[in-house]
């Protein structure tokens, strides 16, 4: 595995949908044919993680369609859905089994000896802090979950559903958010609990090479109890954490075993403390969306001696299409960002080709989208210089901007970076602002070089030559027309 891999999320019912369409037939996760897996390798991707592969909630899907909001965005995304159209949310985990629509549930393990036979690794959903309404565990381990006293009950009506073995149980909750009335909220104080968890974690690495945890920080003993504090009095709080020993069961078995945590809060640095291998950064994508650029560079700066081990993203289910939050360009221009920093790189389905609309977890049927042929070709262009060995194996290095001339102040607009693996140096230099903007750059140059320095653009295919002596004394002039990039190889005579 690379060091910074590229991970592609794709909602695994609608890949599995479209891929039947394209074919004529219809075909499972096993039976998808090595030419689209292909497609996949020969971009660079190293990890595929398929969101929404488990078993759907019978419950959960009729609350989807009884849900007024829910149906709303559906019609906004899918005009003409039907009641066929929906399922229940791949969050309300009904088991830890294949979808049946999606194939046998054998095929999961076929499905990762093919992937990574085209060298990617299969990534798949893990949810620790609850399951579905109707999962079994409400019925055979009610104490396995948060449970409600009369007084509760009164006092939360809205947390609380009584189960089918006459306990109150609470729903999965998010503090911060109304509770997931489809789902049941796991007690994460019940050692039992935990070693079914963990059972489940051993069953999944089996048929995959890692996981994407959900809201992983809610499990965090300090999360868990002031969340559930008043309710799980009778509870002593465990000495360690659940992702220490999770984490350890797992990698004693498969050192390899990726896990990757869905995480908010500023508690990134804790949870990568307790062994995961790469974490959410949702600090950088609320900067590239509301902040600017000075502002971006600030929080690369101070972030830059921390271990790289983001996720970087500009979409992914949850968020909305990068085209519609950023806008066209400032997307580009945003994923130019997050595809060049060292850690995890991220890339949604439909990212590539420009798609506008956010698809509701619910839904099985995508609508048409024409591609924005522009926006393709700037990723393959993107993906293959982000691809470079410089890009992984290399050194990062933040650079600073200054001044073209006196009373430019447009250089604080643009941000930049250098890579630098053996002789090969990529330059990096991002005007994410919508005005044209210049400034210089201190990029390395050996002082034993008397040649000149040639700049090759990856994303134009231009080439740039420039005086040693000049860039070592003033630095490197760059003009960049508003939402525009460099990417580039630098050569040195």
């Amino acid at each position: 595995m690379r060091r910074y891999p590229h991970l592609y999320e794709a909602n695994a019912c609608l890949l599995v949908r479209r891929i039947s369409d394209k074919y004529n037939r219809r075909v499972s996760l096993a039976k998808i044919p090595e030419e689209e897996w292909q497609f996949f390798s020969h971009l660079g991707i190293n990890l595929v993680w398929l969101m929404g592969v488990w078993q759907r909630s019978p419950n959960s899907r009729r609350k989807a369609l009884l849900d007024l909001a829910l149906c709303h965005e559906y019609k906004r995304a899918l005009p003409d859905w039907s009641a066929e159209d929906i399922a229940g949310s791949p969050y309300a985990i009904y088991a830890y089994s294949l979808e049946p629509s999606l194939g046998k549930a054998e095929e999961l393990a076929q499905l990762k000896s093919n992937l990574n036979r085209h060298g990617m690794a299969l990534i798949l959903d893990f949810v620790p802090n609850h399951v579905a309404v109707d999962h079994q565990w409400t019925i055979s381990h009610p104490e396995w979950f948060v449970q409600g006293k009369d007084l509760d009950v009164h006092d939360h009506p809205e947390w609380f559903f009584p189960s089918r073995t006459g306990f109150y149980l609470a729903h999965g909750r998010d503090p911060n958010f109304p509770p997931w009335t489809d789902t049941a909220q796991l007690n994460i104080y019940s050692a039992d609990l935990r070693q079914a968890l963990i059972n489940e974690l051993l069953q999944i690495a089996e048929v995959a090479d890692g996981v994407r945890c959900d809201m992983a920080m809610l499990t965090l003993n300090i999360v868990f109890s002031n969340t559930w504090g008043e309710i799980i009095k009778g509870h002593s709080r465990p000495e360690n954490e659940f992702w220490t020993e999770a984490i350890r069961h797992v990698k004693e078995r498969r050192s390899d075993f990726l896990f990757i945590a869905e995480v908010y809060w500023g508690l990134e640095k804790r949870l990568q403390e307790l062994g995961f291998d790469f974490t959410y950064n949702k600090q950088l994508y609320g900067k590239l969306r509301y902040s600017t650029p000075e502002e971006i560079y600030n929080y690369l700066e101070s972030d830059a001696q921390q271990p790289k081990r983001s996720v970087y993203f500009v979409e992914n289910h949850d968020e909305p299409r990068a085209i519609t939050a950023f806008g066209r360009e400032r997307s580009l221009m945003a994923a130019t960002i997050t595809a060049t920093l060292p850690g995890l790189r991220l890339f949604y389905d439909g990212q590539f080709e420009g798609r506008h609309i956010q698809i509701p977890i619910q839904l099985l049927r995508e609508p048409k989208e024409n591609v924005d042929s522009e926006i393709k070709q700037f990723y393959n262009r993107l993906l293959g210089f982000s691809n470079n060995s410089a890009l992984h194996d290399g050194e990062w290095k933040l650079m600073e901007s200054h001044r073209a001339w006196d009373v430019n102040e447009s250089y604080k607009n643009l941000l930049a970076w250098t890579w630098h693996h053996d002789t090969d140096t990529k330059v990096v230099i991002v005007n994410y602002s919508p005005n044209p903007a210049q400034g210089r750059f201190k990029v390395p140059v050996p002082e034993a070089n008397t040649g000149s320095i040639t700049l090759v653009d990856e994303l134009t295919g231009i080439t740039y030559i420039r005086d040693p002596d000049e860039v070592r004394s003033q630095g490197l002039y760059v003009a960049l027309e508003p939402y525009h990039a460099h990417l580039f190889n630098m050569k040195t005579d």
